[in-house]
C-alpha cells in the first residue's frame, strides 16, 4: 500500500514543515535512502509538547509529540521529487526525549513513533531505533524524532 493510501486509511494528514531553523535541509534523498532532519512536535504552528518527561511533559503527552514527529517526518518528505510515495519502508529512528534526571522509560516514549512507523509501512515499518534522554531540545520541546526512510 502505497503512504498516501495509509495515511488517508488512518485518517491522517500532512501540512507543510515548518522551518529549517538553521543552516540544513528537512529532507534529502541519498540513493535509496531518505534523510529526515530531527522533527518537532508541532501541529497547527503549535509546539504540543514541552520540558522534560516527567515532571513537565507526561509521559502520554510525550508519546503524543512522538507520534506527531513522526507525520511531520514523513511531511517533511512530501517536497522531495517522487513526494511521500517514494518511500518503501524504514531503516532508522532516532528518538531523543527530553528528561528529567531520573527519567529511564525513554523507550516507551519512542515507541509511540515506532508504533505509527508499522501501522504507516507494515512490516516494512520495522525498524532499528535509538532513544536517548537528552537534558533540553530545540525550542524547549519534549521529544525530537530523526528518520531514515528506504525509497524506491
Amino acid at each position: 500500500m502505497r503512504v498516501s493510501e495509509s495515511l488517508k486509511q488512518l485518517d491522517l494528514s500532512l501540512v507543510a514543515v515548518a522551518g529549517p531553523f538553521g543552516a540544513y535541509v528537512p529532507a534529502k534523498r541519498v540513493g535509496n535512502l531518505v534523510f529526515v532532519a530531527g522533527q518537532l512536535p508541532v501541529r497547527e504552528a503549535t509546539l504540543i509538547a514541552t520540558g522534560q518527561v516527567p515532571s513537565r511533559c507526561s509521559v502520554d503527552l510525550a508519546r503524543e509529540a512522538a507520534r506527531q514527529c513522526v507525520i511531520n517526518a514523513v511531511a517533511a518528505v512530501q517536497v522531495l521529487p517522487g513526494g511521500v510515495d517514494q518511500l518503501t519502508g524504514v531503516a532508522r529512528v532516532g528518538a531523543f526525549i527530553s528528561s528529567d534526571t531520573d527519567f529511564t522509560e525513554q523507550p516507551k516514549v519512542a515507541d509511540a513513533a515506532s508504533e505509527l512507523l508499522k501501522q504507516l509501512f507494515g512490516e516494512a515499518g520495522e525498524h532499528a531505533r535509538t532513544a536517548i534522554g537528552v537534558n533540553t531540545l530545540p525550542r524547549n520541546a519534549s521529544v525530537e524524532i530523526e528518520v531514515v526512510f528506504e525509497a524506491k
